[in-house]
């Protein structure tokens, strides 16, 4: 079974997702945008149980445009976003597909929420 593992930029806080993610979901809202600092998200969506986690995290709790809080898990060293769980999506664990530093991940396969998204991307990203 394949293992992947993603980090923080310091290293200090990990995943290893063990199989294949159920989903890769790239988001134009505006809170993935002020999460990862560009223009969308992009998660890789896990069964909780094949996802294990090391390292210190700090956790920010918000609100989400559907009605269902999100919880971020975030480095507290060096600030990175690592993993998330979407109260929406119980049983799932969303881990940051730019934290797996992983040229040859799987892409997205849809992407949500293009009413926000920025203008100058191609049509093709949502």
């Amino acid at each position: 079974m394949i293992e992947r593992t993603a980090s923080c930029a310091c290293g200090q806080l990990r995943v290893v997702c063990r199989g294949e993610p159920k989903s890769v979901s790239l988001c134009h809202c505006r809170e993935c945008q002020r999460r990862s600092g560009g223009p969308f998200g992009v998660a890789a969506f896990f069964a909780a149980e094949a996802v294990t986690m090391a390292g210190e995290a700090s956790v920010y709790r918000r609100p989400s445009d559907t009605g269902f809080d999100v919880a971020h898990r975030f480095c507290p060293a060096c600030g990175s976003t690592v993993w998330w769980e979407a109260m929406r999506k119980p049983g799932l664990v969303a881990v940051a597909l730019g934290a797996f530093a992983d040229p040859d991940f799987p892409g997205p396969t849809q992407a949500v929420r293009g009413e926000t998204r920025h203008r100058w991307l191609p049509q093709g990203l949502g």
